[in-house]
Order: structure tokens, then C-alpha cells, then sequence
């Protein structure tokens, strides 16, 4: 009878032990569903968006600065910002089609 009131609080720990994880383990999902899983699905579309120019393209850099693809090279855009003025700069650089500019997505 002793031993199986042993056995009984040695469960009952566990179980307790668990039960305050349990805020934890939901603070790590809520996390993973509301910023990492977003951030990451949105770093892809930049990463396509990026693969998918051709010259001609509207673009917005991360400088701020507008203007329109002129030549593609592999790792840099030399981009027409007007009064024949040509910037080379980094692929990475070249964040959205300026048809996205002033839009909230939903």
C-alpha cells in the first residue's frame, strides 16, 4: 500500500513538472506561427521576386530609390533612376515592383 502511494506522487510530479512547461511549449508555437513561418514565407517571395526580373522592371530599393531596370547581370542590377542616370547595385538590394509601393497586404 506504501509503495503504491509512492508510486502515486512520483506521478503526480511529473504530471506537475509538465504542466509548467506547458506555458513555454505555447509561447514557442505562438511565436513560430505569428513571426518565424511569416518572416520566412516572406523572405521567399523576396528571393523569387529577385530571380524573376527583366529589364524594364519598375523597382524600389532598400534605399528608397525608384527607378527601372536597365541591364541584369548575376549579382547586380544597373538600374535607369531618369535624366540618364544608371545605378549599379546589389541584387539584393531591389526589394519590390514599385506597383506594390503604398499597399497593405492582406
Amino acid at each position: 500500500m506504501k509503495s503504491l502511494l509512492v508510486l502515486l506522487q512520483a506521478a503526480a510530479e511529473g504530471d506537475s513538472q509538465w504542466m509548467s512547461m506547458l506555458p513555454l511549449f505555447l509561447i514557442l508555437i505562438v511565436f513560430y506561427f505569428f513571426f518565424i513561418r511569416p518572416q520566412t514565407k516572406k523572405n521567399k517571395e523576396q528571393k523569387k521576386f529577385r530571380e524573376n526580373l527583366k529589364k524594364g522592371d519598375k523597382v524600389v530599393t532598400i534605399g528608397g530609390i525608384h527607378g527601372k531596370v536597365a541591364e541584369l547581370k548575376e549579382t547586380t542590377v544597373t538600374v535607369d533612376v531618369g535624366n540618364q542616370q544608371k545605378l549599379t547595385i546589389e541584387k539584393s538590394a531591389v526589394v519590390m515592383d514599385t506597383s506594390e509601393v503604398g499597399q497593405t497586404k492582406k
